[in-house]
């Protein structure tokens, strides 16, 4: 087997104390760090997969969540030296009224993963701090807000619109456990996912990555 699988069944299987000497191990036989970070990548597509399908719940994917950022810091001083692995600032949050921050911190590690530069705004985030950290921040290719109850639906709509109404260029991605593709659509913005799993790719997506 190779390294790189080596490493893809250690991040699926969530054995973060042995990822990153696993990941160190490709890197000496010559494996790319960008390979190896796609394989991670892929493997939390599988995590995220069997979260949607219901095969397994969020403490094995928060498990193999911490597995993989095990790896990243391996592969970070590697591929910041050769200047490719940014695809630019992204600004998450979960918004206004709502303090779920588990779904919000797997998408951050999941978009850091998958080469994004996360700046995030943590919990009960008014739409108009979006708005500054845009602002503040270089760079930002993408804004994602989250919002995991029902009665913070028009915080999340608040959020988009006021992102919108500031920037009409910006791309807006959105998710949490009452949102679907038909809302995100009916409230302005750009993405949607259902789930960590499939946010960075849907992330790289909106950007063309």
């Amino acid at each position: 087997m190779s390294k790189i699988e080596d490493v893809k069944v250690l991040v699926e299987t969530g054995k973060s104390k042995k990822v990153a000497a696993a990941v160190q191990e490709a890197l000496d036989a010559g494996d790319k760090a960008q390979d190896i970070l796609d394989a991670m990548i892929a493997s939390m597509g599988v995590i995220g997969d069997k979260f949607s399908s219901g095969e397994i719940f969020v403490p094995e994917m928060l498990i193999a969540a911490k597995a993989m950022s095990k790896g990243v810091e391996v592969l970070k001083p590697v591929m910041a030296g050769d200047g490719s692995s940014s695809l630019g600032t992204c600004i998450m949050g979960t918004v206004a009224g709502d303090l779920h921050d588990i779904g919000k911190n797997l998408v951050v590690m999941m978009l850091e993963s998958a080469g994004f530069d996360m700046i995030d705004l943590g919990v009960d985030v008014p739409a108009d701090k979006f708005v500054e950290a845009v602002k503040e921040n270089d760079n930002v290719v993408l804004v994602a807000c989250s919002g995991l109850l029902t009665t913070t639906m028009p915080a999340l709509k608040e959020a988009v619109q006021t992102v919108k109404a500031a920037y009409p260029e910006m791309k807006v991605i959105v998710g949490g456990a009452p949102v679907t593709q038909e809302y995100a659509s009916e409230i302005g913005a750009d993405g949607y996912a259902p789930d960590a799993g499939s946010s960075a790719a849907k992330a790289k997506e909106l950007i063309g990555a």
